[in-house]
């Protein structure tokens, strides 16, 4: 684990954690719908990724692929309209448990075995993961369970195709301006639905621009140098960061069960990024 591999997974864990408070709060505090967010939001990403492309040394042509495209769009039209039907801490942990299965099972799959070390890590993290969010979460609904739970699933391959991309600008831009068609789609299905405002077209630019686009180059450059199995357990810590700010920016109570959990989940990432993958 170099340095610059741990700085960037730190910074596209927080950019994870910013675009799920963007979006929880543009459908829930504002008049936008979700296949508005969900197709502005793809559109911000392209245009931004589209612009630093151009705007680098030497530009660049896009790249990426139909796959990854059609898995980013799965998830983020997924993720919009689960949360229609969820509450934050439920969503999340369906989300995130369908991540660690789809990435786990690929490490599984490619002959990746975790240390001593790393499970401890692992059970760590989701423990303090699992302490957080089960005690107060509802039952979730049939419909935004499996929404969620194929959101999670859509990310994880989504993530998965990207180790190793040689150039994760011209992957990312390639794949948001891809999904373009899909959104356009979704907009026309969910046309008679349509309803925003400013504050709910604002979010929905900050997370496709910022948050999303930005937020994923970032982490396709971290996924060439994490295993499978890391890289699949360090996004436990995106709730955790997400319920931190959402108690610093949106008036959030901070309980000291939160306090001992965000002790876990980061203490058990820790462990994980300081252990190597045991390959059979």
């Amino acid at each position: 684990m170099t340095v610059r591999t741990l700085f960037l997974t730190a910074l596209a864990m927080l950019a994870f954690a910013g675009n799920s408070l963007l979006c929880r709060l543009a459908l829930k505090a504002t008049r936008i719908d979700a296949a508005s967010f969900t197709s502005l939001r793809l559109l911000a990403g392209a245009l931004m990724l589209w612009l630093l492309l151009h705007l680098r040394q030497g530009g660049g042509r896009v790249s990426g692929n139909w796959r990854s495209a059609a898995a980013l769009f799965v998830y983020a039209a997924a993720f919009s309209y689960a949360y229609l039907h969820l509450d934050a801490g439920t969503g999340a942990l369906l989300l995130f448990g369908a991540v660690q299965i789809s990435m786990l099972v690929y490490g599984f799959i490619q002959s990746e075995r975790p240390s001593q070390q790393q499970s401890l890590g692992f059970v760590l993290a989701l423990g303090g993961l699992i302490a957080l969010l089960l005690p107060g979460a509802s039952a979730p609904s049939l419909t935004g369970g499996l929404l969620m739970l194929l959101s999670g699933l859509a990310w994880g391959m989504y993530s998965l195709l990207g180790r190793g991309v040689s150039d994760p600008l011209a992957a990312s831009a390639g794949n948001f301006l891809r999904t373009i068609p899909f959104a356009l789609l979704l907009t026309l299905v969910y046309l008679h639905r349509q309803s925003w405002d400013a504050p709910g077209l604002t979010y929905a630019v900050l997370s496709g621009a910022l948050t999303s686009g930005i937020g994923y180059v970032i982490w396709y450059s971290a996924l060439g140098g994490l295993s499978a199995f890391q890289a699949a357990s360090v996004q436990l810590s995106v709730p955790i960061l997400a319920a931190l700010a959402g108690s610093l920016l949106l008036g959030e109570a901070i309980s000291l069960r939160l306090v001992l959990a965000s002790i876990a989940v980061l203490g058990g990432i820790a462990l994980l990024l300081r252990a190597k993958a045991i390959r059979r």
